[in-house]
């Protein structure tokens, strides 16, 4: 046994430590959180695409070779402008996968003692499953 003065704070003393059977999940919940999260895109997400491709797809015109500074600026710009274009797109897919993955799971275990059945394996399983908006799994990407 370790005497009090030598078991640190009491706050720290169970650092660390998950009960994960005290993890529960509410299917019509997640059920609804699916449907809303397909409805916001879309519904808000989808008519505004292409205006933010077309608006983000515009290159700026080159300086002149002399003006290093705004040359380095550009190239960054340029890099940044492209990675937020495929957050901009990956979006959807990943919003979408994301419903449809919480829709699986809410229609397997609707209506059974959820609460005894899922297990973290079907939760992983089902977003391995799920085939994005242009056709790829997760693992492939959206290459």
């Amino acid at each position: 046994m370790i005497p009090e003065e030598d078991r640190g704070p009491a706050w720290l003393r169970d650092y660390g430590y998950t009960d994960f059977s005290q993890i529960e999940a509410d299917i019509q919940a997640m059920e609804q959180f699916a449907t809303g999260l397909s409805a916001i895109v879309k519904d808000d997400y989808a008519p505004h695409l292409s205006t933010v491709t077309d608006a983000m797809s515009t290159r700026l015109p080159d300086p002149p070779s002399e003006f290093i500074e705004l040359l380095t600026f550009l190239f960054a710009h340029n890099q940044a402008q492209d990675i937020a274009h495929q957050n901009v797109y990956n979006f959807a897919n990943g919003t979408q996968e994301f419903a449809v993955a919480a829709q699986d799971i809410s229609k397997r275990y609707d209506g059974s003692d959820a609460f005894s059945h899922a297990k973290v394996n079907d939760v992983d399983k089902a977003f391995q499953n799920v085939t994005s908006l242009d056709g790829s799994t997760p693992a492939e990407g959206n290459a």
